[in-house]
């Protein structure tokens, strides 16, 4: 077969509406990891939040994008993903603008007779709703517009347009909040979805199912969520996860609070901070190669080592440099662990259970983002304010590394002894 021949039948493997959800995925990950990355400095220093109030905002906001996604995806498929996608994207760009306009003079008089922590609240809370529709949104439309010849590579195109979207993002952003305000970031991103709302009504379309869509009520959600949580064996995993993604959103909340006040207010804490994604983008290839013969069980360990060891570099001398070195380091750990996550998970399934432990995956990445905020804006009042020792906080953050992989390692053994008495 020719290249030719293999480009067409690859092309022919996709149907347009893949190449158009994973656009506006790239789009609405531009805008969420552009303000994301500026979002604890804006509550701080902007808004004049403290440090600990700065993260309980992020919390709320990062764990609900995260969490609702598990009831979001039921509704998606009950209205279809058009329906999904334009609420989703026309939410995202009424919430974005008004957490920009929180910041601008014009507003002031406005928000002058709110509390503005719970306006605050309320505004994050109403885009977290619409950004949950996304992610099964986009997944959905995956699976339903790849053949399965190339299921495997449309997943992977996804995933790489994430991590592409999680590079572009805070770039964007660094030049944003530079030349034109750091409120203005809400606007970029406020005006990328907009723009994504008008594309999902003009190309879009609807794709058709084959043989009947398998649907879940929410009361099936509940249902469902009410039997995960019996599964001793699955919690206990995904809280001992929980503590990877409990460091992983520090570099959204203590990295950038570091930069600004022991570094400077002029650094491009936004393209430090994408780091992180450009590492994965660079480097995912070769990582996979060299550790395809780990089982999925060492290779999260594994992960979490290098992950953790990625704080002790920074710690060393928290400079430009060595948060750059410290971040590449901490990439080649996630990038270990984040492809053989879903094995495990697969793995550890009961037999005719997989699809549901598959369905809460990222619960993880919502209880870190839960605790994680409000953590990481206590160790930095903690440790870099009041006992004025801010190299603590990257040997805290090691030790929950090490936690995470001592308890991991423990849990490989327990499970594995389990397994074998049955």
């Amino acid at each position: 077969m020719s290249v030719s021949d293999s480009i067409q039948k690859i092309k022919s493997g996709f149907l347009p509406s893949f190449w158009i959800a994973n656009i506006m995925e790239l789009f609405e990950r531009i805008a969420y990891y552009g303000q994301a990355t500026i979002l604890s400095v804006y509550l701080r220093d902007h808004l004049k939040f403290n440090e600990v109030q700065a993260g309980q905002l992020s919390s709320i906001f990062g764990g609900l994008i995260y969490f609702l996604p598990i009831f979001a995806g039921a509704l998606a498929d009950k209205f279809g993903f058009k329906k999904a996608f334009s609420f989703a994207f026309f939410v995202l760009a009424i919430g974005y603008f008004l957490i920009g306009s929180t910041g601008m003079e014009a507003f002031k008089p406005f928000y002058a007779g709110f509390d503005l922590f719970w306006a605050l609240i309320i505004i994050l809370i109403f885009t977290a709703i619409g950004g949950s529709f996304i992610k099964p949104s986009v997944l959905g439309t995956v699976a339903l517009t790849t053949t399965p010849e190339t299921k495997s590579l449309g997943y992977a195109f996804y995933y790489w347009l994430v991590n592409i979207g999680g590079a572009l993002g805070p770039v964007i952003a660094y030049f944003v909040r530079d030349k034109i305000g750091i409120q203005a970031v809400y606007l970029v991103s406020a005006i990328s979805c907009s723009l994504m709302f008008a594309a999902t009504l003009i190309f879009f379309k609807e794709p058709v199912v084959q043989g009947g869509k398998e649907t879940q009520s929410i009361g099936q959600i509940f249902k469902n969520l009410g039997k995960v949580l019996t599964q001793f064996r699955f919690i206990v995993f995904l809280l001992i996860f929980s503590l990877f993604w409990l460091m992983f959103w520090q570099i959204f909340i203590i990295i950038p609070f570091f930069i600004t006040d022991y570094i400077s207010k002029d650094a491009p804490f936004e393209i430090i901070q994408s780091i992180d994604a450009w590492g994965i983008i660079l480097l995912q290839l070769p990582v996979n190669y060299l550790t395809k013969r780990l089982s999925s069980a060492n290779a999260i360990v594994i992960g979490f080592i290098v992950a953790s060891l990625g704080w002790l570099v920074i710690m060393v001398h928290p400079g430009i440099p060595l948060f750059i070195a410290g971040l590449i380091v901490f990439s080649i750990g996630e990038m270990t662990q984040a492809p053989r996550y879903y094995e495990f998970i697969a793995d550890l399934a009961p037999k005719g259970q997989t699809a549901l432990y598959q369905g809460f995956a990222f619960l993880p990445i919502a209880i870190g983002w839960f605790f994680g905020g409000t953590l990481g804006g206590w160790l930095y009042k903690v440790f870099a304010k009041e006992s004025h020792q801010p190299s603590m906080i990257f040997l805290v953050l090691f030790c929950i590394g090490v936690s995470a992989v001592v308890l991991m390692y423990i849990y490989n053994l327990v499970i594995k002894r389990l397994n074998k008495a049955v």
